[in-house]
């Protein structure tokens, strides 16, 4: 199904998410700092901002009664957490482990990624009127265009 244009701003964010995963799952000991250099110049302008607009407008987009979006948004909340301590963690001064741990946050972000833009954004798709959905669009990008 193809992505609403609502939604095609957050969908590009995914795809720069998706290449900073595999970079940090396909690191090894010569290349993690480009890793990480690449997970920093991704993170500090788009991907924070990203989970932001996320939290702010698609959370609450549809309501929690719905058993299914309430599912959902606990666990992007629970993943956007995970991933945000992971990235802090990263971007510390590099402790022993800091392979294992770009592998690890690799994965999630891949998995993280995966799970919205086939079951989160598919549900917000099929259960928001189309008027709704364009008033989202909308707001997310002027959330993505203005300034924090």
């Amino acid at each position: 199904m193809k992505r609403s244009a609502a939604l095609a701003a957050l969908s590009r964010d995914h795809h720069h998410a998706l290449e900073t995963a595999l970079r940090l799952r396909r690191a090894d000991a010569g290349d993690l700092d480009g890793a990480v250099a690449h997970l920093r110049a991704f993170w500090h302008p788009r991907g924070r901002r990203h989970f932001e607009i996320e939290e702010r407008l698609i959370l609450p987009a549809l309501p929690q009664a719905d058993a299914d979006w309430r599912e959902a948004t606990a666990r992007v909340r629970d993943e956007h957490a995970r991933i945000r301590a992971a990235v802090d963690a990263l971007l510390a001064p590099r402790a022993e482990g800091a392979l294992d741990a770009a592998h690890g946050l690799g994965r999630l972000l891949h998995d993280h990624v995966r799970f919205e833009e086939r079951h989160l954004f598919g549900l917000l798709e099929g259960r928001l009127p189309e008027v709704e959905l364009a008033r989202l669009g909308e707001a997310i990008e002027r959330a993505e265009t203005s300034p924090r």
